[in-house]
């Protein structure tokens, strides 16, 4: 299993580690941000596929900023994809 360790850039949350393997997502921790939110969504990309994960949360924005935790999740999964 691999696992990225990615510093967010311009959301709330400033830490994301996605662990995967064989091309699926394992777990996902993010560190700050509205935990609720982001726990749910560690838990539903949970099993997925890395490009299905990119393909639906990618570009993502959040209050007007250009990118959210969810985009910068597809930023960590695209490492993760590098490294595997």
């Amino acid at each position: 299993m691999k696992k990225v360790t990615y510093m967010t850039r311009g959301t709330c949350s400033q830490v994301i580690e996605v662990a995967g393997e064989n091309g699926h997502v394992v777990d996902v921790k993010f560190y700050g941000g509205c935990h609720g939110n982001l726990q749910g969504i560690s838990r539903l990309v949970a099993g997925m596929r890395y490009e299905d994960v990119i393909e639906r949360l990618n570009g993502i924005s959040c209050n007007g900023k250009p990118t959210s935790c969810p985009d910068q999740l597809c930023r960590a999964i695209e490492q993760l994809m590098v490294q595997e």
